[in-house]
C-alpha cells in the first residue's frame, strides 16, 4: 500500500490505541477516549516523557470547552479550583483598526431581532441617524465584562439573561494534570518514556509500534499523534506534508511570561496590537498569563521582549519563554493508522483562543469515525475533509483581524492592510460591505455575532441596510432599541462581581 493513500479497508477492529504525547492535546484525547470507550474491549495507552516540556501557554478558551467538560461529567466548581480558572465572556481587542480603538468580541448576541430582521442592521440605521448608543450597549456579555461582573446565563431563552455564553481561562498544565487523573481513573494507562524510533509494516507502510529509549516496544492498531509541533508520527514517520499560511498570518514567534496581578480579576482576555504583532493578557486566579506574538520578518526577539516586559500589569514571575511556529496545517491529519491532534495537526496563532477548540473538534470527529469494527478508507477522507474546513474557516476569521485595519504606522501593519487575501475571505467581506450580510455555513466555529464584532469593531461597515429595515418607522425602532439597551444595562448591573462569584463557586464542597 502507498502510505500517502487513505487508510485501506479491513475487517480488523481497533483493540489498542496509543496516544504519543501528553500535554493538553494528549490528555484531552485520553480522557475522551477513556470516557467514550469504557464499555468496549479497547485499551487506551498514553506515552509521554517528563523530560519533554509542553507548550502549555494556551490558557484561554471558547465556550465549546464547557460542553466538552460537561460531556465528561466534570464538576465545574472542582475544575475551577484545581486549574486556577477564571470565567471568560469574550476578548477585548485594543489598537487593531486604529491606535486608541477598543472593542470586545463577546460570547453572545448583539440585541434581538426587530420585526424578524437582524438587530445590527437596525442599529446601523439608527447610528447613522445619530439616534442610538454604541453597539456594545446591546451585548450583555460586553457590558458585564467591562464592569468585571459575571453570572452564568439563564436557561430560559425568553430572557435577556440567556443571550450569551461563556468560556474559561485556566492554567493549561494544571488542566492536563486534571484530565490525566480523570483518564487514569477510567482505565487509560500511562507509560513514561521517550520515543526513539518508529516500526512500520514493510508491506503496508502502516505503523506497528514505537520503540522507546528504554528499548520497550509499544504496539497498537491506531496511533494518535499528540507530539506537538514536531509531529513525530504524522510528519516524522509518514511525511504528511504541511500547508503554510504565513503569507496571510505573518506572526511566527511568541514570548510568554506569567506575572502577578496588578488589577481586577477581569472575566475576559485582552489582545493589544503592537508594532509587529500583538500581546495577550489572561487573568487566572493565581497569576496573569502574558505573551507577545510577533513576526520575525518585522522585528527581533530583543525588541519583542522589551515590549512585552514593559507592558505587564504586575511583577514578572519567570523569564520569558520563546516559541517558534509556522502557521498552517498538515495536508492530511489522518494518514494510514495515524491521526494527528493538536499542534501536530497544525497551528493557528492564539488570537481567538482556537487551539483547544480544534483539539476538541478533532477528538469528537475521531470518536465518531473510530474504526471499532473494521477499517474503512472513507473514515480518513471524512476526517480530513472536516478538519480542513474547520482550519480554513478559523484561518479566514483570524486574517480578518489583520487585514481590517487602517493602521499604517509600521511596515508590519502596512503589509497586513495591503496583503492579498484568500478568495473565501474576500467573498465574506464583500457580502458584508455591500449588504450587511454575514455569510453563514453549516460547519465552522465562528457564528454571526463573532463576525459582527470584528467587522464593526474594526470599522468594516455595510454600505447600506436592508430595504425592509428602512421601511420600518424609525421612531418605533429607536424606542424599541432604547428599551432593549436599558434591559441589557439592568441585567449586567444585577450580576455579582466576577471575583466574588468565582470565590463563592470555588468554596462549594470545600470543608473548612
Amino acid at each position: 500500500m502507498n502510505i500517502g493513500a487513505e487508510t485501506p479497508e479491513s475487517d480488523s477492529p481497533v483493540r489498542r490505541i496509543l496516544i504519543v504525547g501528553g500535554g493538553t492535546a494528549g490528555w484531552m484525547t485520553a480522557a475522551s477516549l477513556g470516557w467514550a470507550l469504557s464499555a468496549l474491549p479497547i485499551e487506551v495507552v498514553l506515552v509521554e516523557s517528563e523530560e519533554i516540556g509542553t507548550v502549555g501557554v494556551g490558557e484561554a478558551t471558547v465556550p465549546h470547552i464547557r460542553f466538552f467538560n460537561q460531556r465528561l461529567g466534570i464538576d465545574e466548581a472542582d475544575f475551577m479550583r484545581r486549574t486556577n480558572a477564571t470565567f471568560k465572556l469574550g476578548i477585548e481587542f485594543r489598537d487593531w483598526a486604529r491606535i486608541g480603538d477598543s472593542y470586545i468580541h463577546p460570547f453572545g448576541d448583539f440585541g434581538r431581532d426587530i420585526a424578524g430582521l437582524p438587530f445590527h442592521q437596525h442599529w446601523l440605521r439608527l447610528a447613522r441617524a445619530g439616534r442610538v448608543a454604541g453597539l456594545e450597549a446591546f451585548s450583555l456579555p460586553i457590558l458585564a465584562a467591562r464592569a468585571n461582573r459575571f453570572a452564568p446565563p439563564s436557561p430560559d431563552p425568553a430572557t435577556i439573561e440567556s443571550t450569551f455564553s461563556y468560556a474559561y481561562q485556566f492554567d493549561a498544565s494544571l488542566y492536563a494534570a486534571y484530565l490525566r487523573d480523570y483518564a487514569e481513573a477510567r482505565g487509560v494507562r500511562r507509560v513514561e518514556g521517550k520515543v526513539e524510533s518508529v516500526d512500520r509494516d514493510g508491506e503496508t507502510g502502516l505503523i506497528k509500534a514505537v520503540r522507546l529509549e528504554s528499548g520497550a516496544d509499544l504496539a497498537a492498531d491506531l496511533f494518535v499523534d499528540c507530539s506537538g509541533f514536531r509531529g513525530l508520527l504524522i510528519e516524522g514517520a509518514l511525511q504528511a506534508g504541511y500547508e503554510e499560511w504565513n503569507h496571510w498570518l505573518p506572526c511566527d514567534r511568541a514570548l510568554a511570561v506569567p506575572c502577578a496581578h496588578g488589577g481586577p480579576l477581569s472575566p475576559y482576555t485582552r489582545s493589544t496590537a503592537r508594532s509587529a504583532g500583538w500581546q495577550w493578557q489572561i487573568p487566572l486566579q493565581h497569576r496573569v498569563g502574558n505573551g507577545h506574538v510577533f513576526s520575525s520578518a518585522f522585528t527581533d526577539v530583543d525588541s519583542a521582549r522589551d515590549i512585552l516586559m514593559a507592558n505587564l500589569e504586575g511583577e514578572p514571575l519567570a523569564e520569558p519563554k520563546l516559541l517558534r511556529f509556522v502557521t498552517g496545517k498538515r495536508k492530511k491529519s489522518w494518514v494510514g493508522n495515524v491521526v494527528a491532534i493538536g499542534l501536530s495537526a497544525g497551528f493557528l496563532e492564539p488570537l481567538e483562543s482556537t487551539s483547544i477548540h480544534l483539539i476538541q473538534l478533532a477528538i469528537t470527529k475521531l470518536i465518531e469515525l473510530l474504526p471499532t469494527n473494521g477499517w474503512d478508507f472513507l473514515d480518513a477522507i471524512e476526517f480530513n475533509r472536516s478538519m480542513d474546513v474547520e482550519y480554513e474557516r478559523v484561518r479566514d476569521f483570524l486574517i480578518l483581524h489583520y487585514c481590517a485595519t487602517e493602521r499604517s504606522d509600521t511596515e508590519f501593519w502596512n503589509y497586513c492592510r495591503t496583503m492579498p487575501l484568500p478568495d473565501s475571505l474576500v467573498y465574506k467581506m464583500q457580502a458584508f460591505r455591500e449588504r450587511g450580510t454575514v455569510v453563514k455555513y453549516r460547519e465552522g466555529m465562528f457564528l454571526e455575532p463573532s463576525w459582527l464584532a470584528v467587522y464593526y469593531g474594526q470599522r468594516v461597515l455595510p454600505e447600506r441596510v436592508s430595504p425592509l429595515v428602512e421601511a420600518l418607522p424609525i421612531d418605533e425602532v429607536a424606542a424599541r432599541a432604547a428599551a432593549m439597551g436599558a434591559a441589557f444595562a439592568d441585567a449586567a448591573a444585577a450580576m455579582p462581581v466576577h471575583a466574588d462569584y468565582l470565590r463563592a463557586l470555588c468554596a462549594q464542597g470545600v470543608v473548612a
